[in-house]
């Protein structure tokens, strides 16, 4: 039964490793995954795993087991556009990095795969496995909802992980609101050019600009309590070519972060007062995009304990912490939104912590040593979840 589940994905480690090394050197982002999509499917053929692949949003939906309820499993495999620097023997060279350890998730979820199809026969109900895209645009969990991945069978219940470069192997978090929300925005302003020698002449957007930034950070520091988790950042502030002329246009974009959906509400009204009334203040022209907008994840708290104690009860040693609550953001969310779910993450820091980075770093590197364990963690939820909710 599942209780020897750990000592088996143990066994696997070194596969579980080749799977990690070789997604992690062929990279790709978005929604296009044609490398990725061809890798995962030829391991689910030799394990004689049946699958679904939607190639126009790259992504997979395996399924194990026929009736009763449904149970899925999910991990997103995408990547991001920037040029690894890890050090590492296997490192991609295509300008593209697994920088938040999607290669490491795939992995585990193949892993997971093996271990349910040698379990078939032991499994009350159906356990679907989706390989995710576009998780890092905060699109792939959308577009495969939209290809109804919870439906025939009708999922009943979502388990996802994500590892930590900075947590130690041999610990797993959890909790009810483990990622913030992220509603993404670009604001472009256009005024009027002019020489420097004559501003009077023209409508100045970076001064615009300037003002809309200090604006929006006077929401964080004075219109919300402290206590109530919010981040709103610009991270990206474009304007003009060369020093002695006034720009037509400026762009900025930014991210607002946050838990409560009564403080996301207000916030997200108050950035387009502010927005729109100082560049009308100020005579300047303004659009406003929405880049993403998803919501917190939002656990379930009865699943949360079910997977805590699945996990206890397969290995007494691993480290189990009720602390997952960041202000990164996942589109996971989604499906917290559809279904009872529960999200967790995985420690996979490297012994030497001079080499620990965060996620999106260049250099950040991953201990592979949390793969076996993350596979079973997978295997074991699924399969107890199942027994618990057969009837």
């Amino acid at each position: 039964m599942n209780d020897n589940l750990l000592k088996e994905a143990q066994s696997m480690k070194e596969q579980l490793i080749a799977w990690r090394r070789s997604l992690h050197k062929i990279p790709e982002v978005g929604l296009a995954l044609p490398n990725t999509m061809a890798f995962i499917k030829e391991q689910l053929d030799v394990m004689g795993v049946t699958y679904q692949a939607y190639d126009d949003c790259s992504c997979i939906v395996a399924q194990i087991g026929a009736g009763g309820k449904c149970f899925l499993l999910r991990s997103d495999m995408d990547a991001l556009p920037m040029a690894e620097e890890s050090g590492e023997p296997f490192a991609s060279e295509n300008g593209c990095m697994h920088a938040c350890g999607h290669d490491l998730h795939a992995a585990t979820l193949l892993g997971a795969a093996k271990l349910l199809k040698a379990h078939e026969n032991e499994l009350n109900g159906t356990v679907k496995l989706l390989f995710q895209s576009g998780e890092e645009i905060f699109a792939g969990a959308s577009a495969a909802i939209g290809r109804g991945v919870l439906e025939n069978p009708h999922v009943d219940a979502a388990f996802a992980m994500h590892v930590a470069s900075t947590l130690p192997a041999g610990a797993v978090m959890y909790g009810p609101y483990p990622m913030s929300s992220v509603y993404g925005f670009r604001i472009t302003l256009t005024g009027k050019g002019a020489h420097g020698s004559t501003p009077q002449l023209g409508i100045d957007p970076i001064n615009t600009g300037v003002h809309i930034y200090l604006g929006l950070q006077e929401l964080i520091a004075r219109e919300i309590s402290a206590t109530d988790e919010a981040s709103l950042t610009i991270g990206r502030f474009d304007a003009g070519k060369v020093s002695n002329v006034i720009p037509e246009r400026a762009v900025l974009e930014g991210t607002l972060r946050t838990f409560k959906p009564a403080v996301r509400e207000m916030l997200m009204e108050r950035i387009h007062q502010v927005v729109n009334q100082v560049a009308a203040a100020y005579r300047t022209e303004v659009e406003f995009e929405v880049l993403s907008d998803v919501p917190a994840c939002a656990c379930d708290e009865a699943l949360n304990q079910e997977i805590a104690n699945s996990i206890h009860d397969m290995d007494e040693t691993l480290r189990i912490l009720p602390i997952y609550h960041v202000m990164g953001s996942e589109d996971f969310a989604f499906f917290t939104e559809k279904v009872p779910s529960s999200y967790f993450g995985m420690g996979a820091a490297v012994e030497d912590k001079t080499k620990w980075k965060s996620h999106h770093n260049p250099k950040v590197v991953f201990n592979e040593d949390c793969l076996a364990t993350a596979a079973a963690i997978y295997a074991k939820a699924a399969m107890d979840w199942l027994s618990a909710h057969c009837s």
